[in-house]
């Protein structure tokens, strides 16, 4: 149904949208998000040139994922974060974690971002091992891996460049050490350097598919603020499986608000929504 420049969305077509986002990509929509649903693909399916949420299910929702349904999940997924968000995890790694790593120094340390957003989290990660290793005088071998299943934000987690507003509360000296001024005075654009940026690999991941990385892969797993939207079912699916990727003696960092409670897993809680993992899957 279309009123004026906009159209509605029907009960029964928020139904069958909801369940097909939920099936795909484990985003948990009830019927009280129907107007959130509604607002955020309304001007996207009336700039497709149709006139209905139902002839956009039809043509749209299909078993393919074409580059309109990656657009759809794009509008559909929330990504909210900053610089440091939660620091009491960061302060845990650069008083606790990294000085465990940094005894294996043969090895290279493997940090994965699951839910990395536009970035900032996994930027946040690299700017704390640096500032580790000039502390200590060490050279820590690590790589990162960031990942969201929002393609729009993972084209601005692979360009670094941020609001200059967005790391007015860092220290100064973390400022000058890891981000680049515009040279023009009037853009108020600040962008990660290039080491750090060469450090990152970012990629398109769905965390309800079957086929993680391989068992065992990382040292380190952030998979914070994500749970929150999926329902009981599918947040048990997803930490089984961030758990097997994770090494023994490797780190699970959640959101401040998502809890393991009742969930049988090798991990020990280490302060709060911080695991280590203390034996095989």
């Amino acid at each position: 149904m279309k009123l004026g420049n906009t159209i509605a969305l029907r009960d029964l077509d928020f139904q069958k949208l909801s369940n097909y986002i939920y099936e795909r990509y484990g985003i948990n929509l009830p019927i009280s998000k129907k107007t959130l649903l509604e607002s955020r693909l309304q001007k996207h399916i009336l700039s497709l040139g149709m006139t209905s949420f139902k002839q956009y299910i039809q043509n749209i929702c299909t078993e393919d994922e074409s580059p309109d349904v990656i657009k759809m999940v794009n509008l559909v997924s929330t990504n909210k974060t900053h610089f440091f968000r939660e620091p009491e995890h960061f302060s845990f790694i650069q008083n606790t974690v990294l000085p465990e790593l940094a005894d294996e120094k043969s090895r290279n340390i493997r940090i994965w971002s699951s839910a990395s957003s536009t970035g900032e989290e996994v930027y946040s990660v690299a700017m704390t091992v640096e500032q580790f290793s000039d502390k200590n005088g060490v050279n820590l071998a690590y790589t990162l891996l960031g990942s969201d299943i929002s393609t729009d934000v993972l084209k601005v987690a692979r360009t670094g460049i941020y609001d200059e507003g967005s790391i007015q509360d860092l220290p100064i000296e973390e400022r000058r050490k890891f981000f680049l001024k515009s040279k023009d005075s009037n853009v108020k654009k600040v962008r990660i350097n290039k080491k750090l940026r060469d450090r990152v690999l970012f990629k398109r991941f769905n965390l309800i598919q079957d086929k993680y990385p391989a068992a065992e892969s990382f040292d380190i797993i952030f998979c914070r603020n994500v749970l929150i939207y999926f329902d009981r079912q599918t947040q048990v699916k997803v930490i089984r499986n961030l758990t097997k990727c994770l090494k023994i003696g490797g780190y699970l960092f959640l959101g401040h608000s998502e809890s393991l409670m009742g969930i049988d897993l090798p991990l020990k809680q280490r302060i709060h929504t911080a695991y280590q993992k203390v034996s095989m899957y």
